[in-house]
């Protein structure tokens, strides 16, 4: 927040701007620019881009770097520094939900950056995510379960990693393991790894490198052509499933701190 409130005043005084032109240019209200400068709002993730491109700076040095003086943009030819999103859009340019089909998964690593690859996927039309940036991933195997192989997740594109929380699940592509959906087991910034942990205590948690990982989506709503069923009596068997997967959860959040 705190990088995000200078970052906005300095490259608006950088421009020679004065608040009520700097939101003339980029159509907002006078009040919000100074909302966002003082720290007393902070600007939703479509204008963040707006505000981004428009001061010609990454999104993520944006949000996340202290842009001063001193400040030097990442190099733009270092793959490793960079995140690069491909985004397709509508008749009336809004993003679409690229689907990405478990038998298409394998070419998404290699295709996630290209916009012609992206643009070439299906689509899926929610009206519920109209604000962000959203993915269909459709999932396989049972490391998920109750979530059945074949049910797609629905995530949204996590811009800035450090926001990554515990607890909660996600969709990682990385490089070694592909696509998957995993909970997260750790807190996570690119220099250090994430645990990521299965909900079918049968598998066991494991670390991915940050360098690894390719991008990150944030686990919003599934669909699922399996119906829900009855919750059965408890059994001594399911119990003792229930505390093995209680216990491998505590081991990996403090494995994480």
């Amino acid at each position: 927040m705190a990088n995000i409130s200078q970052n906005i005043k300095f490259l608006r005084k950088k421009k020679g701007l004065t608040q009520q032109q700097f939101a003339d240019e980029v159509g907002i209200k006078r009040s919000l620019v100074g909302a966002y400068e003082e720290e007393r709002a902070e600007p939703k993730y479509e204008l963040l881009k707006t505000l981004a491109n428009f001061f010609d700076v990454s999104i993520d040095d944006f949000i996340n770097e202290t842009i001063d003086e001193k400040w030097a943009p990442k190099p733009k030819g270092n793959p490793a520094n960079l995140r690069i999103l491909s985004i397709s859009v509508d008749k009336e340019d809004n993003e679409n939900i690229e689907l990405v089909p478990v038998k298409a998964s394998a070419g998404y690593l290699n295709g996630y950056a290209d916009t012609e690859y992206v643009a070439a996927l299906p689509k899926l039309y929610l009206p519920m995510f109209k604000q962000g940036t959203y993915r269909g991933f459709e999932i396989k195997g049972d490391s998920m379960l109750p979530l059945q192989s074949g049910t797609i997740i629905i995530g949204e594109y996590q811009e800035n990693w450090a926001d990554v929380k515990a607890g909660e699940t996600y969709v990682i592509v990385s490089k070694s393991e592909g696509v998957v959906y995993k909970r997260a087991g750790n807190k996570f910034k690119d220099s250090k790894k994430l645990k990521l942990i299965s909900d079918n205590p049968v598998y066991e948690p494991y670390d991915i490198a940050g360098e690894d990982v390719l991008e990150i989506w944030r686990a919003k709503a599934y669909i699922s052509t399996h119906m829900p069923m009855p919750t059965p009596e408890p059994t001594m068997e399911s119990l003792t499933s229930m505390m093995a997967q209680m216990q491998r959860s505590i081991a990996g959040l403090k494995g994480g701190n």
